[in-house]
């Protein structure tokens, strides 16, 4: 069973970064994807990323970075020059379609972490 948890959230002041994580069992995935949900909004496609293939949404705008460590089969996402627009709760689940922004090809999903910027 497909099973993850997020950590690293916080509340920042707008030009920050933070570094989120994701761990936990994924068996039968191939790929790991960062998602998004700010209150009353849809949840969100930020990054992917599989074995050898990173793949990001628009909110990233080339501030996010994703990146696993097979070893320790955990992703992160450093987050940069963060703006009150990228508050939300940020979520990881695990899937096995290559590029796939949709979440509902990923599974497992945590409870997520609350990420808030203020100006």
């Amino acid at each position: 069973q497909v099973q993850l948890a997020e950590s690293g959230g916080g509340s920042v002041q707008s030009g920050a970064s933070l570094r989120l994580s994701c761990a936990g069992r994924t068996p039968g995935t191939l790929i790991r994807g960062w998602f998004r949900q700010a209150p009353g909004g849809e949840r969100e496609f930020v990054a992917g990323v599989s074995v050898s293939d990173t793949w990001y949404g628009s909110s990233a705008g080339g501030r996010f970075t994703i990146s696993r460590d097979t070893a320790e089969n955990t992703v992160s996402l450093q987050m940069n020059n963060l703006r009150p627009e990228d508050t939300a709760v940020y979520y990881c689940a695990a899937g096995r379609k290559m590029f796939s922004t949709d979440a509902g090809d990923y599974r497992g999903w945590g409870q997520g972490t609350q990420v808030t910027v203020s100006s």
